[in-house]
């Protein structure tokens, strides 16, 4: 599924390609997403021209001034740039042509994405209730030491709570937690201050390097451009059970958390 590293990833390759360029047409062959797309969509959005695309989470935001487009890549989707008459694709379910000949193009096998609009991002119900985004100040060892002591929940499931912090995925918990020396199964309201500073730092320090990376290619997800993202050959025990830790060489672990797979170093996490 891709996270907030590889949605970044989209969004800085989007951004100069697009961004002051009128969005003429769009074009849905497919409305059946996690939600129908809008039968107004192009009645709301044509002839605006996109002032910008902005980030919340795992939503893409297109901003076109009058409205606000939402996508979300749902588990397996991408948003590719083609060239003027290029055949769509069995699952490529949306198309949004501009005036320079471009066409952007939602592809989602699963169909579990979303493509919406409002006139209000931040009072849209999928936005309204997000808590914080990792890589700013708002993300802070106090912040997220007082939500700790209001939980008994394992921490990794913690940081994966998009209401406490958003973005942080399956893969990049693990790897932060490694980092941070913390198993994924300590109680959330037992982790110290300074445990919490670590893990926000771990956090940030984690996705800066995945989004530099270009993200992490699983299953279907690849950039804006085609090209893979490459910060799976980064990971320390993330899909690493058996394998040496590459710090101390203790075999990496796996346990299963939520009914996703958490990996860890039993040696360099207390």
């Amino acid at each position: 599924m891709p996270e907030l590293p590889e949605v970044e990833t989209t969004r800085l390759g989007l951004l100069p390609r697009l961004q002051h360029r009128t969005l003429t047409r769009i074009v849905v062959r497919n409305p059946r997403l996690r939600w129908p797309v809008p039968g107004d969509l192009e009645a709301r959005l044509g002839w605006l021209t996109l002032k910008g695309i902005a980030r919340r989470g795992k939503y893409l935001l297109f901003d076109f001034g009058a409205a606000t487009q939402i996508v979300h890549l749902g588990m397996s989707g991408s948003l590719r740039l083609t060239g003027p008459g290029e055949p769509a694709a069995l699952h490529d379910h949306v198309d949004w042509l501009f005036d320079d000949g471009t066409t952007l193009r939602l592809r989602d096998p699963r169909r579990f994405g979303a493509v919406l609009w409002t006139a209000h991002p931040a009072q849209h119900p999928l936005l309204a209730h997000l808590g914080p985004e990792p890589l700013t100040p708002a993300f802070d060892a106090a912040y997220l030491h007082a939500q700790c002591q209001r939980r008994n929940t394992a921490i990794k499931q913690v940081i994966m709570d998009a209401q406490v912090v958003v973005g942080v995925g399956n893969i990049y918990a693990s790897e932060s937690l490694f980092h941070a020396g913390i198993r994924p199964g300590t109680a959330a309201r037992r982790l110290s201050r300074p445990a919490c500073a670590r893990l926000v730092t771990a956090i940030k320090q984690v996705l800066t390097a995945a989004i530099a990376a270009g993200g992490s290619s699983l299953r279907d997800y690849v950039a804006s451009d085609g090209e893979l993202g490459y910060f799976q050959l980064q990971t320390r025990v993330y899909d690493r059970e058996g394998l040496p830790c590459k710090v101390c060489g203790t075999p990496i672990r796996r346990i299963v958390q939520g009914q996703r797979a958490s990996f860890y170093c039993s040696a360099c996490q207390h």
